[in-house]
């Protein structure tokens, strides 16, 4: 072997091993990464977070900041621009959907629970008091949309067309619409400020609560099935690290069970929960 090609296979095994070096660096500091940032909703969404997720990291030694938002845009820009560790907002229609109409690689971490989303009213007591022409606010993003029309056909004010994806529908999705009810769609968070300007609003749970509003006061709560739970989302690339680890471990420990059943009652649980 000449000189010059053992010099070349030296400097390519000084550049495996700087590269592997990196690496393994790089590892190492995954693991050992204590700080975390924690984006929530305001609401009930939030107040899970500070009440039940935050003391159980603190014990395991993490050092955690909350970030608190009152839209369902930014926390999900926040955490694939890596600004946020995870957050914790969002069922898992939403999450994918809004993950592949803006090309984000972020997926979801462990399933959480979730305030029903809700009918409120100033001006009726119940929906079976609904009148023709009444005015319903509900939200304006497509997977929260399809969820307020299947409540509004559970209580029997809509009938949706048969064989429709339930999770997919849409106004035009109506068959059967007998008091001729009208619905004007709204950012989630303005949902709260239109109670007193329409009959009826059907409002997102958090942003119910964040609001003043309670679930004993809804005229009907949904009957919130699996794919509507809030679930922790995190970058792809984060989805197996140590402290995510950890982060599936807070939210099925006994001490998070005990938090949620006396904080927050009434509230939609994955199994593990229950």
């Amino acid at each position: 072997m000449t000189s010059l090609a053992r010099r070349s296979i030296l400097a390519l095994s000084v550049l495996a091993l700087s590269f592997g070096g990196l690496s393994l660096e790089a590892q190492a500091q995954a693991a050992a990464k204590k700080e975390l940032v924690i984006g929530g909703t305001a609401g009930s969404n939030i107040d899970q977070l500070k009440a039940g997720i935050v003391p159980i990291l603190e014990k395991k030694g993490y050092k955690v900041k909350l970030v608190e938002f009152n839209d369902y845009v930014q926390p999900n820009l926040a955490l694939a621009q890596g600004s946020l560790d995870a957050n914790f907002f969002q069922h898992l229609v939403y999450l994918k959907k809004f993950a592949a109409d803006q090309k984000l690689d972020i997926v979801e971490l462990v399933q959480g629970p979730i305030a029903p989303l809700g009918v409120y009213s100033t001006q009726r007591k119940t929906l079976a008091e609904a009148r023709e022409g009444d005015r319903f606010t509900l939200p304006n993003d497509p997977s929260n949309l399809a969820r307020a029309l299947v409540l509004l056909e559970q209580n029997k004010l809509v009938t949706l067309k048969a064989g429709i994806d339930p999770i997919r529908a849409t106004e035009k999705d109506i068959a059967e619409n007998p008091r001729k009810l009208r619905f004007i769609p709204l950012e989630a968070a303005q949902l709260p400020r239109s109670l007193g300007d329409t009959e009826y609003a059907i409002i997102n749970g958090n942003f119910a609560i964040s609001s003043g509003l309670k679930l004993t006061e809804a005229v009907a709560l949904e009957k919130t099935p699996d794919h509507y739970l809030n679930v922790v989302a995190v970058k792809r690339a984060d989805k197996d690290a140590p402290w995510a680890r950890d982060l599936v471990e807070a939210y099925r420990s006994k001490d998070f069970q005990s938090v949620v059943d006396s904080k927050f009652q009434g509230y939609a649980k994955p199994t593990f929960l229950q």
